[in-house]
């Protein structure tokens, strides 16, 4: 088995809320990814996200969906080049230095010139729609991109009552006090990675990494006023994780066991059905225990 979600960024669903596989594909089909034309800098849309010929990828009450993404890249250094080229030749036309308005037209010209020629990056985010336990989960740590492709989800689908997945105790007072008390949450053990932060303006850091934090250091530092916005945790002795104070869910990867054959079996249909099973029942035992360890989520208002 391997995990394919590395970063968890966690949305709850409406208690109720449901739509079929069928349905998630047959709306999700309207917005296939489209090449990226010469006319814009980006486009997005959706993307086989496993092996099989359709948008959604399901199993049971789980459903796997991936949002493709072309941006063309214009180095700003490029475009600064130019800009400052063609600023130099209107100066001398002119007899004068462009302003500000002019230098703001210029910038749009070279944009325009330049856009043609710009390289293609292309990504991907996989979303996994998890409708017997009530989440969204993107693959990303980046609030972002994790927001952009869930207002993409929204209007396609027309609908999606989903929030950030928020608890009764919040994440940096809860991994604050596992670290002064020396404790581990059921389920979790504290491993030796974290980081923490001065409660004031200065906003200094302090970071541990492959380090012991059951030291009078640590406690001082917490004593002094300093709280943790990032904590390495072991669930269940299978996976390990960094837990953030945003309550995202990072570097999720299995302890001990390889997964070198992942890239092999991810072309066998049959084991990526396994895979995904698998995956998603252990990701979202993860998510109830560490919901439960911060007090439970936070009931809607």
């Amino acid at each position: 088995m391997s995990i394919w979600f590395k970063n968890l960024t966690v949305y709850s669903l409406t208690p109720g809320w449901t739509m079929t596989a069928a349905e998630v594909e047959e709306k999700l089909a309207r917005h296939p990814l489209l090449p990226v034309n010469a006319a814009s800098m980006s486009s997005q849309g959706w993307v086989r996200p496993g092996p099989g010929a359709t948008l959604v990828h399901s199993q049971g009450k789980q459903v796997l969906i991936a949002l493709g993404i072309e941006q063309r890249m214009l180095p700003g250094s490029v475009i600064n080049q130019t800009l400052k080229e063609k600023a130099a030749a209107l100066e001398q036309q002119q007899g004068f230095a462009p302003g500000r308005k002019q230098l703001r037209e210029l910038k749009d010209q070279v944009i325009e010139e330049l856009r043609p020629r710009a390289f293609i990056r292309s990504r991907t985010v996989r979303a996994w729609i998890d409708f017997e336990h009530g989440y969204l989960v993107v693959d990303t740590s980046s609030p972002k991109l994790a927001e952009d492709l869930g207002t993409v989800l929204r209007a396609d689908l027309g609908d999606l009552p989903a929030l950030p997945l928020d608890t009764r105790e919040a994440p940096s007072a809860a991994m604050t006090g596992w670290l002064a008390t020396g404790s581990s949450p059921p389920m979790f053990a504290v491993q030796d990675d974290c980081e923490l932060l001065a409660d004031n303006p200065t906003k200094a850091a302090v970071r541990y990494v492959r380090h012991s934090l059951d030291g009078p250091e640590l406690k001082s530092l917490i004593g002094g006023g300093k709280v943790v916005t990032r904590v390495g945790l072991a669930w269940r002795e299978r996976l390990s994780l960094v837990l953030t104070d945003k309550l995202a869910i990072k570097r999720v990867r299995f302890i001990d066991i390889s997964e070198d054959d992942a890239a092999t079996k991810k072309n066998d249909e049959d084991a990526f059905d396994v895979d995904f099973t698998l995956m998603t029942g252990e990701l979202s035992l993860l998510i109830a225990d560490l919901a439960a360890a911060l007090g439970g989520p936070k009931p809607a208002n």
